[in-house]
């Protein structure tokens, strides 16, 4: 306990400088396992072009075999018809007769599995191989009856040699003869690439783990380089993060209370005399039930038209906080119906234009676009001055665009010399999206572009195609 209690009472510049050195190690240390993973991916993919290579060049040898099969055959097929048994007969008497090297011959299926031609492995002639697979469960003749009623293809599985009858790994080329319904083929067993291809990946491994320990030397003295100045980098940034993450915190703060204060306000402003004008109006309404007054009809239907604007003023709110159109109709109707209703609450001008999205955007944009148009709007009424506003929204090739414009007196004019907490918040926004806010003011007016970049439209619904939808 003695010993613990001496280590928190070390110098602070001590405690951060073993703060910072024990990331650092770890970053380096991965840094480390990451080079040699890299070589070690590089070396595979070099491995692999070997081995593509080397089963290409077999591949070749194959399609050559078969162009020389079918250059033999030819002058018989090409004149017989589907039901010429003479013809058959003689074609697989020909490809019968043409074998290479110590186990290259050519095979004949037909298309229901029948084995017609195997000279080097007689037993297979006349018996029906339809299911045959390999000792890993690899489908054999039926691949191959597959691969030639597609025209050509080729297979590898595991097939005896007929030299000696060891398993090994076969490449096989087959063609279809469509009129006889016939799978011709033949096949070059790889196991030499193969076992070129493993030499080479052993070769490899063992470079690769001596290149890990020089790794780890060159670690170790990168780490003492760099370490001062990783520390001061490190101390830096804190210190900036700090304050940025201070400032946005308190910017957080400011926005909240200012949504607070609207809300508030709008109730008390709305909500709450509304409200008290209605408790009047069934007062009144009582009283003169009570003394038989024929007027208190007229109050009820105060108080009941009083309740219907208290409604109408929460459904507005409500819809300022989260629109339901927004989720519902998507970004152009809820801006439409945001414009729309404040117009008729300011008296201002308003000229909404959208072009229909081919495709949509996602929530993250429709919903910083509509606040950006909300924040607009409510500038432009209590600040602008303005008879006119313009709203376009409208998608191009580097995303989607929401453009609003004023004829106002411009935010110099109405004394926003430095930019504004709704300005900020806009900005904010679209840095978060990665797209761009563009506010330009003058006496003529005030126009602000908010843009998102085509990383935040989706693709079209397939299950709507041929529909246009909205953004």
């Amino acid at each position: 306990m003695t010993a613990l209690r001496e280590l928190f009472r070390i110098d602070y510049s001590l405690r951060l400088f073993l703060i910072a050195t024990i990331p650092l190690v770890f970053a380096m240390a991965g840094i480390a396992v990451l080079v040699t993973n890299q070589a070690r991916i590089l070396a595979e993919e070099e491995i692999r072009v070997l081995e593509e290579e080397l089963l290409e060049a077999k591949r070749e040898e194959l399609r050559n075999y078969i162009a020389i099969a079918r250059t033999a055959i030819n002058p018989i097929y090409g004149r017989a018809g589907p039901f010429d048994e003479e013809a058959k007969t003689r074609v697989k008497q020909i490809l019968a007769a043409m074998i290479y090297g110590r186990e290259g011959y050519f095979f004949v299926f037909d298309y229901d599995g029948v084995n017609l031609v195997a000279p080097r492995q007689t037993d297979l002639i006349q018996r029906n191989w339809a299911g045959l697979s390999d000792p890993s469960g690899t489908p054999i003749v039926d691949t191959l009856i597959a691969r030639a009623r597609e025209g050509s293809g080729y297979h590898e599985f595991e097939w005896p040699r007929p030299s000696t009858g060891e398993p090994g790994r076969l490449a096989a080329y087959v063609i279809g003869l469509q009129d006889w319904q016939w799978a011709i083929g033949t096949g070059i067993f790889i196991d030499d690439a193969l076992a070129s291809v493993a030499a080479a990946r052993a070769t490899t491994e063992a470079r690769l783990d001596r290149t890990f320990f020089w790794i780890g030397g060159v670690t170790v003295i990168a780490l003492l380089t760099v370490f001062a100045t990783g520390l001061a980098l490190n101390m830096r940034q804190h210190r900036v993060s700090d304050a940025k993450l201070k400032a946005l915190t308190q910017r957080v703060f400011d926005t909240q209370e200012e949504e607070r204060g609207r809300v508030a306000r709008e109730l008390h402003d709305s909500i709450s005399q509304l409200l008290v004008g209605i408790r009047y109006a069934l007062e009144l309404a009582r009283r003169r039930v009570d003394k038989g007054d024929a007027r208190a009809g007229a109050n009820i239907d105060r108080g009941i038209d009083g309740l219907n604007e208290a409604i109408h003023e929460v459904r507005r709110i409500s819809r300022d906080l989260r629109p339901g159109q927004l989720d519902d109709l998507g970004l152009g109707p809820a801006i439409q119906s945001l414009t729309e209703e404040f117009s008729k609450r300011t008296g201002i001008k308003t000229d909404m234009k959208t072009v229909v999205f081919r495709n949509r955007l996602d929530q993250d944009a429709k919903i910083a676009l509509y606040r950006i148009a909300q924040e607009a709007l409510t500038n432009i009424e209590r600040h602008a001055d303005a008879s006119e506003v313009k709203l376009e929204l409208f998608g191009h090739k580097r995303g989607g665009t929401l453009r609003i414009s004023d004829n106002g007196q411009g935010m110099a004019a109405a004394g926003a010399a430095e930019p504004g907490l709704g300005l900020r918040n806009m900005a904010e926004r679209m840095e978060q999206l990665g797209g761009t806010l563009r506010v330009m003011s003058s006496e003529d007016g005030t126009r602000i572009e908010a843009t998102v970049p085509l990383s935040h439209i989706l693709p079209p619904d397939p299950t709507a195609d041929g529909q246009r939808q909205s953004a």
